[in-house]
């Protein structure tokens, strides 16, 4: 998990804890009230801090080699950043991950030695480089990014799951209250998790009053969308196929699936997130999502259908190296409208 000044951090199943100390899972409240003087803690609470510590260390298996990797925990964690974060500088990530400057450097030039680091230019400053993972920086992080999912979920598996939701609100509240005034206010707690009883009713009714309210589309593409969700929950195969509900300060804000189109391509559909929630970086991380997923389950193509006159998606779609294979006009929704197949080899 990750600390992102000003944008959204990602809780999920499927990403890795940092001490208690460090921990990334925010709130993001509606007030903040002043705080009270600060007292001196006592030795009984330094030594909780520290005895917690050195049992989630432990338990989390960063005293280990880093996921089995050649990487440093660190090495890691500047490769997330730059998988998720839309071309950063060095100069950010440093600030951000409060990481010396020598050292970054070090790190983003082996990085670009072994092909996995590409600079261009910004425009905005011509001392600046704008970073961005290649494809093979990207491949080689994607399994790295699926086995630190899988230990958080083993983590979390046992755990009851009302219990989980306790862990989850618990760490919730530690990074409020220990986050600096500034950071408090930034960040807002994201969750994506399986879909629960009722979620796929709310994906039909969001898809249709968005995209009648903002497009002007008419009920047939809400059957559509009803049709779509009621084969996944009777066809639904969990060793290949997958959902994602988003949540957003605990209110749901969004979705995505990843269905099985054939042995070896997968198909991404019915991306959706509420107004409220654009603008966070939210419908790539669920993109990224499904692309991950579709790898290590070894599907070699991830295609997807959508129309023209959805830029946004199409521009998430595109930063993520889908290519458009096909382009045809069709009436439909009560629209003249144009359908288009993208494509993106795994």
């Amino acid at each position: 998990m990750r600390v992102c000044r000003g944008n959204p951090n990602y809780l999920t199943l499927s990403i890795n804890c940092l001490t208690m100390a460090a921990m990334a899972i925010s709130s993001s409240p509606t007030f903040s009230p002043a705080a009270p003087a600060a007292s001196a803690a006592t030795t009984a609470h330094i030594k909780a801090i520290r005895g917690f510590n050195r049992f989630y260390t432990q338990r989390i298996g960063v005293l280990d080699p880093y996921l089995g990797s050649e990487f440093s925990l660190t090495e890691v964690r500047v490769l997330y950043e730059l998988a998720h974060r839309d071309q950063p500088t060095a100069t950010e990530l440093g600030r951000d991950l409060s990481l010396d400057a020598g050292y970054l450097s070090r790190i983003l030039r082996r990085f670009e030695s072994r092909g996995w680091l590409a600079r261009v230019p910004s425009p905005a400053d011509a001392r600046q480089s704008l970073l961005k993972l290649t494809q093979a920086g990207h491949t080689v992080f994607a399994p790295l990014q699926q086995q630190s999912r899988d230990e958080a979920a083993a983590l979390l598996a046992p755990l009851a799951p009302d219990d989980q939701h306790k862990v989850v609100s618990a760490m919730s509240t530690v990074q409020r209250l220990l986050a600096g005034p500034g950071e408090a206010a930034a960040t807002r707690t994201v969750v994506l998790r399986d879909p629960r009883p009722g979620d796929m009713g709310w994906v039909v009714q969001q898809h249709g009053e968005i995209y009648a309210r903002e497009y002007g589309w008419n009920s047939e593409f809400e059957a559509l969308v009803a049709d779509i969700a009621g084969k996944y929950l009777k066809n639904h195969r969990p060793d290949c196929e997958k959902c994602w509900i988003a949540e957003l300060d605990g209110e749901r804000v969004g979705a995505v699936f990843v269905v099985r189109k054939s042995a070896t391509v997968a198909q991404l559909r019915m991306l959706i997130l509420t107004p409220g929630a654009r603008g966070l970086g939210l419908g790539g991380r669920l993109s990224d999502e499904c692309i991950a997923f579709a790898r290590a389950k070894g599907y070699k193509k991830m295609v997807l259908w959508t129309n023209a006159c959805l830029t946004a998606a199409r521009a998430i779609y595109a930063k993520r190296g889908f290519q458009l294979v096909k382009s045809e006009p069709y009436q439909g929704f009560g629209h003249e409208l144009v359908g288009e197949t993208w494509e993106l080899k795994l």
